[in-house]
């Protein structure tokens, strides 16, 4: 238990920090690919994918740490990403987004933790595991995308490394926009740190690393993942309401980890402060959160899960996760920030 908890809270605590000082946020950057044609923050993706995948393949062939990529739930994947990426939109955050963005104080975010843990935990143990079941049991045999192919893992990384890195030459080569900033109020680390505003793709390779890092501490407490933020959500939730020590494992203290490291970033950086929504936000990041809890749970994963973890595990499940969460964003951003615009320039050419 005492190794749980502080290699748990502190690759938590780590992750929490980073995210929360770089801006990690994949709601955002999702959205923006849509509505902003803005899409360094999934390049940023892209590159801690790579950085872990490259990482993890090369712990797994040292016999560091064991995966097995199991069987693909293809119809449940599908859907329950589809769906996911409808409730981050609405909740303002996606799984590990809601837990930082909570740890600033947003009361919308802890509005919309609870919704995303309370479904969670209805879809793992309660009266909907019956459909969780039923939906998950149409599967493909093989998830791995190399075993599929009968291609090397190695061959689909370097084809990832290579496209990612010209990706980053690119858009490095563009010229930069100067912003005006104003006078650091601090100096050395702490202005680093604290103050000065972190570049998405330095973010994105610090969350790869520390997404590698998980696997041996995880596995080292006999919990064969990585990174995952459903299940242990859900756990905490079951674990208040039933007392059952079991449920209480690495995940658990990883994702509570998140909300202490967000916490102390916000602090450090005077960015913390208590944020209550109107009736509207708050009903909205209840609802989201609850579509988040039964998308997750029925796809197997969240954008990090999914979308970080088991694409680096070139995994069928991971890559087409990503690709219906990412359409799922797409889909709410219409209704809820372009559409609306739409009717109300509509509504003023009629009035005028």
């Amino acid at each position: 238990m005492m190794q749980m908890l502080i290699t748990g809270l502190i690759c938590g605590a780590l992750l929490g920090f980073v995210m929360q000082r770089g801006r990690f946020c994949l709601t955002g950057g999702f959205r923006d690919m849509y509505i902003a044609k803005d899409n360094r923050m999934f390049y940023a993706l892209l590159i801690a994918i790579a950085v872990q995948s490259v990482g993890v393949y090369i712990l797994i062939q040292t016999g560091l740490i064991q995966f097995t990529a199991g069987a693909f739930p293809w119809v449940a994947v599908i859907i329950g990403s589809f769906i996911f990426g409808i409730g981050i939109v609405l909740a303002g955050g996606c799984a590990t987004g809601t837990w930082y963005r909570a740890g600033e104080g947003l009361i919308g975010s802890w509005i919309a933790l609870f919704g995303y843990m309370f479904m969670s935990a209805v879809m793992k143990s309660g009266f909907l595991l019956p459909v969780n079941q039923a939906m998950q049991a149409t599967q493909l045999p093989n998830n791995s995308i190399a075993e599929t192919t009968g291609i090397s893992v190695w061959v689909f990384i370097a084809i990832l490394v290579v496209i990612v890195a010209a990706i980053v030459m690119r858009e490095l080569r563009k010229p930069k926009v100067v912003i005006p900033s104003l006078k650091p109020k601090r100096k050395g680390l702490g202005h680093l740190l604290f103050e000065k505003r972190w570049h998405p793709f330095f973010t994105a390779v610090l969350i790869g690393v520390i997404a590698i890092s998980a696997w041996p501490l995880s596995q080292a407490t006999g919990r064969m993942a990585g990174l995952g933020i459903t299940t242990p959500s859900a756990n905490i939730l079951q674990y208040s309401v039933t007392g059952d020590v079991s449920l209480i494992n690495w995940g658990v203290f990883l994702v509570l980890g998140i909300f202490l490291g967000s916490f102390i970033a916000a602090k450090a950086s005077r960015e913390f402060r208590f944020r209550m929504p109107d009736t509207k936000t708050g009903i909205n990041s209840f609802l989201g959160g609850n579509l988040m809890g039964f998308g997750a749970s029925l796809a197997g994963g969240c954008s990090i899960g999914n979308g970080l973890v088991m694409t680096a595990m070139m995994t069928w499940q991971g890559w087409v996760s990503l690709i219906f969460i990412i359409l799922g964003t797409w889909t709410a951003s219409y209704f809820v920030f372009i559409r609306p615009g739409k009717s109300n320039a509509a509504s003023a050419a009629i009035t005028s």
